[in-house]
């Protein structure tokens, strides 16, 4: 598609006109339609003068000259008249004519399609071709052979030249003029990009096509052009500053060399950032700063990866563009904008962290040498200092504890990488090689980092107005020291237990302690009140972590359970929304690490029933959590309460599960499940749906509400699909146990009595479909019971072997009938349509079988006692419902009449 580079490089430079031409041309759109108003107002002035809406006040002084008409043109004679002055022509200030009650102005008309065409098109179209034209001229010498390369380049470099000149001449022009600042099109600023862009397409020719120049002068060359172009976008506005700073820093990848200067490109990259941040500062162009910042720190990714990072220069780069944004971008520190006291200003929080990110990757990609430490730990320091000074760059805070976190993390996974994998084991081949750090570095920049972000975040409190910064400073200094305590018992105690650091653990939360203390003894300021909730959050993270590392590293889990519980129990004694967030979030974090490692302590659960780690892992965190929604929903019912109470649920019911499993594998918890295993869960999991559907009545909780459903789903599946079909005894080998305590009991006649149970819990309160379900559950577990019972007493403890006798098949129907019996006179007895209706489905029942499977497979005095037995209980309950259910009251006849005798 393109013939030579050359092309793809006027292709690029023509776009980057061409958007400069729209910039400058909304910019006139602006300037014009101010113009405008000003004349209708200075023309209106001169003309009409509307009377005062209200009297004039009375004066004190003397009378000051009435402005009614404006200053003559000319001045008059006078009998002494004093030296001629120049007569003073310019339209009165927008003010006076306000207060002297001159009509507001009409708003412009827009402007038609011949004024567009006339006065922007063109101009536009025209910047866009000259510098095109020079583009295609050089390409039509060199086509041609009509010019030698020196004379192309030549005459190119005097092209730009004659460009950069018309550009000036006329900005000069029209300043002079009776429109200065208010031209119709950027003339001015598009010749001037049009020049730029030619004189950086000149020198790229003449280095990168033919040779004139070597890449040293080519890059001091085009640099300087990239700074004239910034320096010239004081003059004429912003588009050209856009093209500058793009032509600045894309210019070191134009020219480049074999084995690259650092420390030149990054001396240059300084420069270049100092002169757009001061044309920034100048001229208020918050996207200037933008765009330099983003470029800066894109420049630090090409030297990230080479075999040998020259960390010295790569840490100057941070360092300079750290300073330059503090000293020009940064509102109210230094040379930077002024802003009201209080506001955290984005740009300013957004510079100064962007350059930490720098400083975090070099440290990374540098294995954590020293040197990019030690610059790090500058630049951290230095946003605390900043931040403390301006207010305005306190959201830089963020940044800075989120890196220093991340730095400390990567240097402990680094040392353990062992921390990267899952329980299960690494994959072969994969997983990083484990470093040796400097430790004592490490060691004190922990120190210095702790102490500064604790003690500023401390000392930060009561001194400003504003609610947000204290509290921004409070968030860093207690999560900032916590973060790095972890990391390094991570990277040093290898996640061991140690009592040196638990020892430190006790000594954080001291000095947390210590500042909530101090903190709720002061005076109300914005602020301090979650500044204080937020310490006192902190001292029982760092006693949670005293636990923790005391003791088995399974006790973290219960040391996040136990702070949500401590911040829940903070946010009764201080009503902070916050605090009902961080609760919600330390219940997050739990549900997390479980699903890390389900067994919480790994292999080292032990096979003791009961009492083992599952019971203090799940079992205290489940305690935790239903007490903190207890105390959270003192206040509201909200979505943090509900993220609490779901993990409370939730624990409570994994509690079960886990310690079922267990129990019934003998502590192997990867073997397959039973029937005991089946029967366990299901009748819990029946027995916790019974309590939410209690506990709901009461609470009224929408969590409580869907977690009995749930609770009875789960039940629903587990006994059909564990009981009926995956362990069943009449289909697989199963040992079932004893004649009358075995696991039929607790397999079927116990979840069965639990759904009758729940079914009867949610009678009136949920749809009569879901209470009959459950109903309809319970009788066929009841029915099974006594069916797999009969098994039980014809086949001994396994069920699924020899053949059903005669007398087995007869047993079946008599027990059954016996059932609906039973089923019968309970529903007459409590007066229960369901139970009635039960007996008569299970009746209904032992009829078909009778006529479809006794008749077929019963012979001789079993089939006859079978069908005799069936008919004397289908008399008997005909005779029940109609003499005790259905009877029908006689109406006696009349008495005879009585007759005298």
């Amino acid at each position: 598609m393109f013939d030579s580079p050359f092309d793809v490089f006027a292709l690029i430079i023509a776009i980057i006109a061409f958007l400069i031409a729209i910039k400058a041309s909304s910019q006139a759109a602006e300037l014009r339609r101010r113009l405008s108003s000003l004349e209708e107002m200075f023309y209106a002035q001169r003309q009409v003068q509307p009377p005062p809406l209200m009297p004039a006040p009375v004066q004190t002084e003397a009378p000051a000259t009435a402005p009614a008409e404006p200053p003559p043109l000319a001045p008059e004679p006078e009998p002494a008249p004093p030296p001629p002055v120049a007569a003073d022509v310019s339209p009165p200030p927008l003010e006076a004519g306000l207060e002297a009650g001159a009509p507001p102005p009409l708003p412009a008309p827009a402007p038609g399609f011949e004024e567009r065409l006339g006065t922007r098109w063109v101009v536009w179209i025209g910047g866009l071709a000259l510098a095109l034209g020079g583009f295609f001229m050089v390409r039509y010498s060199i086509e041609a052979g009509l010019l030698g390369p020196g004379v192309r380049v030549f005459l190119g470099g005097l092209f730009a030249v004659a460009l950069l000149g018309a550009g000036e001449w006329t900005r000069r022009k029209e300043a002079i003029s009776s429109i200065q600042a208010l031209p119709i099109a950027n003339i001015p600023a598009i010749l001037t990009a049009a020049g730029t862009a030619v004189a950086f397409a000149t020198i790229y020719a003449a280095y990168a096509l033919y040779g004139f120049l070597v890449p040293a002068t080519a890059f001091v060359l085009l640099g300087l052009v990239a700074l004239g172009t910034l320096a010239a976008a004081l003059l004429h506005g912003p588009a050209l500053a856009g093209l500058g700073v793009v032509g600045a820093f894309v210019t070191p990848i134009l020219v480049s060399s074999g084995k690259p200067d650092y420390w030149a490109l990054y001396i240059y990259l300084a420069i270049v950032t100092a002169a757009s941040f001061g044309l920034a500062r100048i001229r208020l162009w918050r996207w200037l700063a933008v765009t330099t910042i983003v470029f800066a720190v894109l420049w630090i990714f090409p030297g990230l990866d080479a075999a040998e990072l020259q960390v010295a220069s790569h840490a100057f780069h941070v360092i300079a563009g750290f300073v330059l944004a503090a000293l020009l971008v940064v509102c109210g520190f230094m040379f930077g904008p002024g802003i009201e006291d209080g506001e955290i200003e984005p740009i300013s929080s957004s510079a100064l962290g962007a350059y930490l990110f720098g400083a975090m990757l070099i440290v990374l990609s540098s294995l954590h040498a020293d040197l990019a430490l030690i610059a790090f730990t500058l630049l951290v320091a230095g946003t605390l200092f900043v931040a403390w000074r301006a207010p305005a760059a306190t959201g830089a805070l963020g940044a800075a504890a989120t890196t220093v976190f991340i730095v400390f993390a990567e240097w402990a996974v680094r040392a353990n990488p062992d921390m990267l994998v899952l329980p299960g084991g690494p994959m072969p081949g994969i997983g990083p090689t484990a470093t040796d750090g400097a430790v004592t570095l490490h060691l004190v920049t922990a120190a210095i980092f702790a102490a500064g972000f604790g003690i500023a975040g401390f000392l930060a409190q009561g001194r400003s107005n504003s609610a947000i910064i204290p509290v921004v400073w409070s968030a860093a200094g207690v999560a900032t020291p916590i973060a790095i305590l972890v990391a390094l018992y991570a990277r040093i105690a290898h996640l061991d237990r140690s009592i040196p650091f638990a020892i430190l653990a006790v000594l954080l939360a001291a000095a947390f302690g210590a500042a909530t203390e101090a903190l709720t003894r002061r005076e109300t300021r914005p602020g301090v009140a979650i500044s204080t909730a937020l310490f006192a959050t902190g001292t029982l993270g760092a006693l949670a972590l005293a636990l923790t590392f005391a003791l088995e590293k399974g006790w973290l889990t219960i040391a996040l359970a136990l702070m949500s519980l401590g911040t829940a129990w903070i946010s009764m004694q201080r009503p902070i929304p916050f605090l009902r967030w961080l609760a919600a979030i330390f219940a997050a974090l739990v549900t997390a690490r479980i699903a890390y490692d389900p067994r919480i302590v790994g292999d080292a659960i032990g096979t003791t029933p009961i009492l083992n780690w599952l019971l203090w892992g799940y079992g205290l965190p489940a305690l935790s959590f239903w007490a903190a929604s207890a105390f959270l929903r003192r206040r509201a019912d909200d979505a943090p309460l509900r993220m609490v109470e779901t993990a409370a649920i939730l624990f409570t019911a994994l509690l079960a599960f886990m310690e079922i499993r267990h129990f019934a594998t003998g502590g192997r918890m990867t073997a397959a499940p039973s029937l005991l295993e089946f029967a366990l869960q299901a009748c819990i999991t029946l027995a916790m749906a019974i309590g939410l559907e209690r506990l709901r009545l009461r609470s009224r909780s929408i969590v409580h509400n869907v977690g009995a459903v749930v609770l009875t789903a789960i039940a629903g599946l587990i006994s059909v699909f564990g009981l009926l079909i995956l362990e069943n005894p009449l289909m697989w080998r199963t040992d079932v146990g004893g004649a009358v305590f075995n696991l039929l009991l607790l397999g079927y006649a116990l979840p069965a009595v639990l759904m009758l149970m729940l079914s009867y819990a949610v009678v009136g309160e949920r749809g009569k479909v879901y209470a009959n379900t459950i109903a309809g559950g319970a009788l066929v577990f009841a029915l099974a019971y006594v069916t797999l019972e009969i098994r039980r007493f014809y086949h001994g403890p396994i069920l699924s072997t020899g053949p059903t006798t005669g007398a087995e098949q007869y047993t079946y129907s008599i027990g059954w009938l016996a059932f609906g019996v039973v089923l019968l006179g309970v529903g007459i007895l409590v007066n229960s349509e369901r139970a009635r209706l039960a007996s008569a489905a299970v009746i209904a029942l032992t009829i078909l079988k009778a006529f479809v499977i006794d008749m077929s497979t019963l012979t001789g005095v079993y089939r006859a006692l079978s069908f005799m037995c069936l008919g004397v209980v289908l008399v008997a309950i005909g005779w029940l419902y109609q003499r005790i259910l259905f009877r029908r009251q006689v109406t006696p006849p009349p008495a005879a009449p009585q007759t005298g005798s």
